[in-house]
């Protein structure tokens, strides 16, 4: 081979050989360095490995020397395209994903791990085994998402299959297995899934639907509906309307908290929202999706929160407390 072929192919193995051995906490010696381009088929010589390390910090891959015992010198690289605690968020996120397969976890995350030091990579590890959450059986659902992106891009409707589980663990289609044809605008992540947020020309009202959950997704060559609905869409304030992602009608509501609850109001229904302070409690007025998923989540508060108006909430309510306790009877 060709010397100055040899040099680029030596300057990237050195900046390999740094990124994946070395980090604050540990540091290679000159003849450790030359010792691992020497497994590589590559021979060197201590100066040129100075100015490669120049070469490096006018890329922006400065690389860094400190002394150890003995007064050995010893070189790393510190900065990096993402820091330890910016790994183990993204890491802990593709484990509490019930989108995302476990095949599909373990992958993700070695790769994850790959842009770590190898001393890194080994406390990703020891964080994936801290939880063992349930995870999607639908492996078909990174293509679902690259479907519905390209629909998004070619403003396009997509027609699809929608599927729920039987006791049986078998899929049964909605609608008798007729097609969905509605236009995606938006796919959102909660509580671990992943949904696409779309128009629905045939109600002409916004829906969503669970990735995992849609079957044999096609373009289709009809411009997408609902530019009206979605010009002024914030996908923020419709999380904040919808729990668990459950439909509903929209209304507003007041509720009447405890005080301490104030923390669960602005972190569900942000800062924005105006409490109004009694004695002992405060009211406040957000609009919502009625639905008996946010009857449950105001029913996990106890007596310490309670729907006041409007009445006809306040009877769907009661009528829900009945048929409960009916149940248990």
């Amino acid at each position: 081979m060709a010397k100055n072929a040899d040099q680029k192919l030596k300057l990237l193995y050195l900046l390999k050989i740094l990124l994946r051995e070395t980090d604050a906490e540990h540091a290679l010696s000159m003849a450790e360095i030359l010792e691992r381009l020497e497994q590589a088929g590559l021979r060197a010589e201590r100066k040129s490995i100075y100015d490669d390390f120049a070469a490096l910090e006018r890329f922006g891959c400065p690389v860094e020397r400190r002394r150890g015992e003995n007064h050995t010198v010893g070189y790393y690289v510190e900065a990096r395209m993402f820091e330890l605690p910016e790994l183990k968020l993204l890491v802990d996120a593709v484990q509490s994903s019930n989108f995302i397969t476990r095949q599909k976890s373990r992958v993700l995350i070695e790769k994850l791990s790959g842009l770590a030091s190898r001393w890194e990579a080994q406390s990703l590890q020891r964080q994936v085994h801290l939880s063992d959450r349930v995870k999607t059986m639908n492996e078909s659902i990174y293509y679902n998402v690259d479907q519905i992106h390209t629909a998004i891009l070619h403003n396009a409707r997509i027609t699809f299959h929608y599927f729920d589980w039987t006791v049986q663990k078998e899929k049964r289609l909605r609608r008798g297995g007729a097609l969905y044809c509605v236009s995606p605008w938006a796919l959102t992540w909660s509580e671990g899934n992943y949904y696409l947020v779309a128009f629905d020309g045939e109600y002409g009202d916004i829906k969503h639907f669970r990735v995992d959950k849609m079957l044999h997704i096609a373009v289709t060559d009809q411009r997408r509906e609902g530019q009206g609905k979605f010009r002024q869409f914030d996908m923020a304030r419709y999380s904040q309307k919808v729990f668990g992602m459950f439909g509903g009608r929209e209304e507003t509501v007041t509720l009447e908290c405890q005080n301490d609850l104030a923390g669960v109001i602005i972190d569900r229904f942000g800062r924005d929202v105006t409490l109004f302070p009694t004695k002992d409690t405060f009211m406040v007025s957000v609009s919502v999706m009625v639905s008996n998923n946010f009857f449950s989540w105001v029913l996990q508060f106890g007596g310490r929160m309670r729907i006041v108006a409007p009445g006809d909430v306040v009877k769907e309510m009661q009528a829900l407390l009945r048929e409960v306790s009916e149940v248990y009877k």
